[in-house]
C-alpha cells in the first residue's frame, strides 16, 4: 500500500485556529479529526495571540494521523508586537512611529531567526525602517505624534472613499 501524504499551508491567527475556512474544508476530505487538528494548532500557538503564524500540516491519508509544523510570524508583526503598534507608516522615511532599540532587534532577531547574528538582526532592522521605525534615535516627538495622527486619517478616509467608490462600481455593474 501506498503511503499518501496531503500538506495544507494555512496563516492563522495565534491561538484562533476553528474548523471554519480555511483549515476546516482542506481536512475535512482527509479523514483525520479536524477538533484535534485545530486544538494542537492553537496550544502551539497561543503564545502567538494577535498574530498571523503561517502552519503546515502534514496527513498522512492511510493512517489518518497528521503533523504540525509551526513556522514564525513575519519579522513586521513581531516588531508590531515589540513596540506595541498597530500599524507601521503609510510613508515611511518621511513619518516615524516608533523607535526601537538595539536590543530590541535583536530580541526580534531570536525569535524569528533563532540567532542574533549581525545579519539577521540587519534583516530585523530593514523591515523596521520599511515601516517608519528608526533605530535609537529616541522617544517619538509631539510634532511627530500629530505627523502620525494626520497620516492615520488619510489613510483611514483614503480606505473609506475606496470603499464607497467600490459600492458605487457595483451597483453601476448590477
Amino acid at each position: 500500500m501506498r503511503m499518501s501524504k496531503e500538506k495544507i499551508d494555512v496563516l492563522i491567527e495565534g491561538g484562533k485556529a476553528s474548523p471554519a475556512p480555511p483549515l476546516g474544508p482542506a481536512l475535512g476530505p482527509l479523514g483525520v479529526d479536524i477538533q484535534k487538528v485545530v486544538d494542537e494548532i492553537n496550544e502551539r500557538t497561543k503564545e502567538l495571540a494577535g498574530m498571523q503564524v503561517p502552519v503546515t500540516v502534514i496527513v498522512d491519508t492511510n493512517a489518518k494521523t497528521f503533523e504540525i509544523k509551526v513556522g514564525t510570524p513575519p519579522a513586521s508583526a513581531l516588531i508590531k508586537k515589540e513596540l506595541g503598534l498597530d500599524l507601521g507608516s503609510n510613508k515611511p522615511g518621511a513619518v516615524r512611529v516608533a523607535d526601537m532599540t538595539m536590543e530590541q532587534a535583536k530580541k526580534i532577531a531570536i525569535a524569528k531567526f533563532g540567532s542574533d547574528d549581525e545579519r539577521f538582526v540587519n534583516q530585523v532592522i530593514g523591515t523596521a525602517r520599511s515601516m517608519g521605525i528608526t533605530i535609537g534615535k529616541g522617544p517619538i516627538t509631539p510634532e511627530e505624534q500629530k505627523e502620525i495622527e494626520k497620516m492615520r486619517k488619510e489613510a483611514s478616509q483614503k480606505v473609506t472613499i475606496e470603499g464607497a467608490a467600490a459600492e458605487t462600481d457595483e451597483k453601476t455593474n448590477a
